[in-house]
């Protein structure tokens, strides 16, 4: 089954009787009561319920609505009732400061407000009302001024299912936000499930869902990766799925040790946090045939601890590169021999999608294309570029260069068609590869739970060391720093110091204002 229609996604894949079975680590926010195992008759049901609180409150076509709450998969259930309703539902993340969720909602006008207390009562905290912005808020598990009770809204009318063009705006997600305010994305059907999801639904060997996996996933259900996620987890029926709405190892361990997944999919972070399970004696990922890597990089150590932790004879770890604007455009499959002989290449992003995608590198003052070898700013061509950015369509057309998108990354193209990538623009350092610099760190510092390295205008690169403990001793790091560019004297954190967005990516112009009072970069920032 190929998905099209997110409004009745769970409906026509329960009329077809797939048998999938999801597994929760705690039960859904929007249905305390549910329990943690659900089948796919009664995850329709349910989103099913979740589309007549919408309408009850005033969702419709030509209305945008917003879902801003703690991380689960009924951020995607609650979107894609709200599909069914004709109303283009805005995913946003709970990790978001008080003042950039508060900038999105402005931006964003939504007719209705999904959330909870806890997320309205942390920002009236920092001093923003998030309730003022939306035309009605509905609060999920708790009585707050300015917001009524989702208990309100239960029982009315479900409404049928709203069709609408595949050129129309479905979804609004949020991009990462590393570098400042994120950009609200807007994708059509087009783009997001037909040349997306439907791409990814179709059977395929080796890297194609099969009937008899058992799928684990690990993510941030406010970002539009899961919305796209959904769509193939739910058409492609594989035996289980399991939910990990959190990152805590001893939390998900028992969940996946009695659920053992053979593919695995996780933010970058989720793998690192994960990473102390596969050392474990009921190792949960004895079984896993596939990893799957996407968001941002993965660093050697963490790749080879999964890839090692599989007692399969050929594991295999596929990362992809790309935007939230564009999907992924280029794929790898690591190996455990790859990813031994290839230590200092993991950011070598692989091939354009084939059919899908082109890409090519120009010079970033003059435009012209670079020889392979050379560093250029990386163009991409794809049929799946979002909409527009609501809002701020001038800097969505700035990007644009004809037919082609500029990713605003710098990478190196081979002359097998292949790109490394060396960093972002914005992030570069005047000498050599942050990204590669980081790799070589961790491959040095095992205590390192992740090493970020901070291009500054005029200084040395600022190094972080993130730690369990947030320490770092000085011989341990003379003899990670040795024959590596020279860089400043390092910054140890712990994890939970690190500005984070919700995916994990570290907020990288707000940690170096924390550490240093400045955010002035050696690149541009003229493409964020």
């Amino acid at each position: 089954m190929r998905p099209h229609d997110m409004g009745a996604l769970f409906d026509e894949c329960a009329e077809r009787g797939h048998r999938t079975t999801v597994h929760l680590d705690r039960p859904f926010d929007i249905a305390p009561g549910g329990g943690t195992v659900y089948g796919v008759p009664a995850l329709a049901e349910l989103v099913r319920a979740a589309a007549s609180w919408w309408s009850a409150a005033g969702a419709g076509p030509g209305t945008r609505v917003a879902i801003l709450k703690d991380n689960h998969w009924d951020i995607d259930l609650l979107a894609c009732a709200a599909v069914r309703t004709g109303a283009v539902p805005a995913k946003l993340s709970a990790h978001l400061p008080a003042e950039t969720a508060s900038a999105l909602l402005e931006r964003l006008g939504p007719e209705v407000l999904i959330t909870t207390a806890a997320v309205i009562e942390r920002a009236r905290a920092d001093g923003v009302d998030l309730v003022a912005f939306a035309r009605r808020t509905i609060c999920i598990d708790g009585q707050v001024p300015g917001a009524a009770h989702l208990d309100g809204l239960r029982g009315h009318p479900v409404p049928a299912p709203r069709r609408r063009s595949p050129d129309d705006p479905l979804v609004i997600t949020h991009s990462s936000g590393t570098t400042g305010v994120p950009k609200l994305v807007v994708h059509s059907t087009r783009t997001i499930i037909d040349r997306l999801a439907g791409f990814e639904a179709l059977p395929a060997p080796v890297v194609g869902i099969r009937r008899d996996d058992v799928l684990a996933t690990a993510s941030s259900y406010a970002h539009g990766r899961t919305f796209c996620w959904t769509a193939v987890a739910l058409s492609t029926a594989p035996k289980e799925i399991v939910l990990l709405s959190g990152q805590d190892p001893d939390r998900a361990d028992p969940l996946l040790r009695e659920h053992p997944p053979t593919v695995v999919e996780g933010v970058p972070a989720a793998f690192v946090r994960l990473k102390p399970l596969t050392g474990r004696l009921a190792n949960p990922f004895r079984r896993v045939r596939l990893f799957v890597s996407t968001y941002d990089a993965v660093h050697p150590p963490t790749l080879r601890a999964y890839l090692n932790a599989s007692r399969r004879r050929r594991p295999l770890w596929m990362d992809g590169w790309g935007q939230t604007e564009t999907g992924p455009l280029t794929f790898r499959l690591h190996r455990r021999s790859s990813v031994v002989r290839r230590r200092a290449q993991t950011h070598h992003a692989g091939h354009p999608v084939p059919v899908k995608t082109r890409l090519k590198l120009v010079d970033p003052v003059t435009f012209r294309p670079v020889r392979p070898g050379k560093p250029g700013l990386v163009l991409a061509r794809t049929g799946a570029l979002c909409l527009d950015y609501l809002g701020e369509s001038e800097r969505f057309a700035s990007k644009r260069l004809g037919a082609w998108w500029n990713t605003g990354d710098i990478g190196v193209r081979g002359r097998d068609g292949s790109v490394r990538l060396v960093d972002r623009e914005v992030d570069r350092a005047p000498e050599g590869s942050c990204l590669a610099t980081e790799d070589a760190l961790e491959e040095r510092l095992p205590q390192a739970l992740e090493c970020v390295l901070l291009a500054r205008a005029e200084r040395l690169p600022l190094p972080v060391v993130v730690t369990a403990d947030g320490a770092l001793s000085e011989r341990a790091w003379r003899h990670a720093c040795h024959g590596l560019p020279a860089m400043a004297e390092p910054v140890a954190l712990s994890w939970d110091e690190v500005p984070r967005t919700g995916t994990g990516k570290v907020r990288r112009l707000e940690l170096l204002d924390r550490l240093t009072g400045k955010t002035d970069t050696y690149g541009t920032g003229r493409w964020t």
